[in-house]
């Protein structure tokens, strides 16, 4: 009997959701925290993500494919970069929203390069993210790295664009 990858993904499931139901009963406190961290993380999600998806289903709908080619396409230049990283510092809920984003960018014509500094950046120059760390660490810090960061992100995914595209390698729809 061969075990397909869906049936383990389900029997993982089975198992943490008993590993959790077990701890609560016999008092595990482990197991105990990792379920009320569930539950926290599921409830954050289902704040964000609706009204993440919902934008993002206008911006199919309202922003046209041409603008995303003439602002973010092969032709964009520097300018492409400069747009995504303002676009990712107003992104809400991190890398969740920021995927879809970029899968809807992609299919609006925008440069792969360009699309790898909008995930990139979504990561590190989100603004809440920058005030919550300027206010620890300090403006001095948090300037120091954007301003080392941004450009090593530009950097890298260039490289990694133009590797993908002269490979001929294709992103699956």
């Amino acid at each position: 009997m061969k075990i397909q990858k869906k049936q383990i993904g389900t029997l993982a499931g089975i198992i943490y959701f008993l590993f959790i139901i077990v701890s609560f009963m016999v008092g595990f406190k482990p197991g105990e925290q990792i379920g009320h961290n569930f539950i926290d993380f599921s409830v954050e999600m289902l704040k964000i993500l609706p009204c993440a998806f919902i934008l993002i289903g206008l911006f199919e709908v309202w922003v046209k494919k041409e603008s995303v080619e003439k602002h973010l396409g092969e032709d964009s230049g520097v300018m492409g970069y400069i747009w995504v990283i303002l676009l990712s510092g107003t992104t809400v809920g991190g890398l969740y929203v920021a995927f879809p984003v970029a899968y809807s960018l992609f299919k609006k014509g925008a440069k792969l390069s360009v699309i790898f500094t909008y995930v990139s950046s979504c990561a590190i120059c989100r603004i809440p993210m920058t005030i919550f760390e300027s206010s620890f660490m300090g403006i001095k810090f948090s300037l120091i790295r954007l301003l080392v960061s941004i450009p090593l992100v530009i950097i890298s995914s260039i490289w990694l664009g133009n590797y993908i595209e002269t490979r001929n390698y294709k992103i699956m729809k």
